[in-house]
């Protein structure tokens, strides 16, 4: 057991506590494509902690609810959403680059301006760049399940983890999970019924339908037809 409580009592007495990660960096290849992206588009859509503590009304050029997504893959839905949702701005988290070069040239194609991108750790960019009672909605769609008991400690959704958040959440704002992972979901119910602040919007106490803007991906459309399940969670913060 560590004799710091907390990450900066350790950094002040000159040691290192290694963090357990949420996620493993998987790079991939990048393509041409992709790499061009960023060598483009990054100047005008992409974000650096170095930047430090937002002002979203300076990165977007306007005043407009912010919705901030972790880990959005390839970028696909993000995109789709950003577009079908013009009166809000985006701003996603990705650790991988291939999805993050992926993300920036759909965007570019569709002419995007309300979407914002960080390569960065989530965790990292939450604490460093995002200010307290600023967004709207906070989305965590089908992140890692690490579906070994002995993992269960990296899954992303944990006490802590959800508190953290909720500062960064204006009151009434929405934290939106989905998993495919059955034990991740109740995973996420168990941690989310029992954090102060936050009341769950499912009508049942439980789950909620795909609400209309999460896009429905192929990747769903195929567990759909294979009979797995998808569960959605919305929790408003309260207080």
């Amino acid at each position: 057991m560590s004799q710091f409580k907390t990450q900066q009592e350790a950094e002040e007495a000159g040691k290192y506590i290694r963090k357990i990660q949420s996620f493993v960096k998987r790079e991939g290849r990048l393509t041409k494509g992709q790499a061009k992206a960023i060598d483009d588009h990054w100047d005008d859509m992409g974000l650096n902690v170095e930047q430090g503590m937002l002002d979203f009304t300076e990165v977007f050029g306007r005043t407009a609810p912010v919705v901030l997504e972790i880990g959005f893959g390839m970028g696909k839905s993000l995109v789709e959403m950003a577009a079908n949702e013009p009166d809000k701005d985006f701003i996603g988290i990705e650790v991988h680059r291939p999805g993050v070069g992926s993300c920036l040239a759909e965007a570019a194609e569709v002419g995007l301006t309300n979407l914002r991108v960080f390569e960065f750790d989530a965790i990292e960019v939450l604490a460093k760049c995002i200010p307290n009672g600023s967004l709207a909605r906070t989305q965590l769609f089908f992140p890692d399940p690490w579906h070994k008991t002995r993992h269960h400690k990296r899954r992303i959704v944990q006490p802590e983890f959800v508190q953290n958040l909720r500062q960064k959440l204006a009151i009434g704002g929405v934290f939106h999970m989905a998993t495919d992972w059955e034990n991740y979901a109740e995973h996420m119910l168990e941690v989310m019924q029992a954090a102060e602040g936050y009341e769950n919007l499912s009508a049942d106490g439980n789950y909620v339908p795909r609400p209309e803007q999460r896009p429905l991906t192929k990747f769903e459309q195929r567990g759909h037809r294979l009979g797995h399940g998808v569960w959605d969670l919305m929790f408003a913060r309260s207080k």
